[in-house]
């Protein structure tokens, strides 16, 4: 079950066990493998969510994110030159004004995925606003602050972290996050409105086969979609 927005004020001191410990070392560490496997090719790459926060749960999905357009094969030779296989590949755009992505799948829990075409700020801003981390960071193994989808604000501690809700607090979570306002309040509206009407779905969702590339979907979509097409023109 999805995790429900917080709406009133909150605010709670958590501390870890150390079997939470212990998962978190664990994720990272898979976490570590693929971005180094990236890095390895230059592609530099953040992870973001709970991996960068530190609140993980047994359910926590491995994210990670390269923050800019590039060759797709350049990222998935990466991860077959380093040993790690992909299970699947697809296309996926959120909504007719947000980037097409390429999603790679590595497994059930872990991804990489990228934009293949250039992000607006706030889309930039999406990944600062749940939390992200840098290769150098998470080798150092620091975590950051964060908001996760219950809009609680993840602000971690020596031993755990504190959570406090952020509605009614918009611009001053954006100030402590050093993102944009107009994300923050996105994303309270979008998530409040999911939990009015449940998850609404993608724009566009293309799972590749063995033989294409995500440039060549990208390319037969934008021929017979029109909105895929004025995203594009819009770079």
């Amino acid at each position: 079950m999805a995790k429900k927005p917080v709406t009133r004020f909150e605010y709670r001191k958590i501390a870890y066990d150390g079997k939470h410990w212990q998962l978190l070392r664990d994720l990272r560490a898979e976490t570590m493998r693929t971005m180094e496997a990236l890095d390895r090719s230059n592609v530099h790459s953040i992870t973001h969510g709970s991996i960068a926060r530190g609140d993980i749960s047994e359910k926590s999905d491995i994210d990670i994110f390269i923050p800019y357009v590039l060759p797709s094969f350049t990222v998935e030779m990466a991860l077959e030159n380093s040993g790690i296989s992909i299970n699947r590949r697809f296309l996926v755009q959120a909504t007719p004004v947000y980037a097409v992505k390429a999603h790679v799948e590595i497994d059930e829990r872990s991804s990489v995925s990228f934009p293949l075409a250039k992000l607006r700020p706030i889309e930039r801003d999406f990944y600062k606003f749940g939390g992200e981390i840098d290769l150098q960071t998470l080798r150092k193994d620091m975590r950051v602050n964060g908001v996760d989808k219950r809009l609680m604000l993840i602000e971690p501690t020596s031993n755990g972290h504190i959570e406090s809700t952020i509605a009614g607090r918009e611009d001053s979570v954006a100030r402590l996050l050093d993102v944009s306002p107009s994300i923050v309040f996105d994303r309270v509206n979008a998530l409040k409105r999911r939990d009015q009407v449940g998850r609404t779905g993608v724009f566009v969702e293309r799972e590749l086969s063995p033989e294409e590339t995500f440039e060549m979907v990208l390319k037969k979509l934008s021929d017979i979609n029109p909105a895929v097409r004025r995203r594009l023109r819009s770079d």
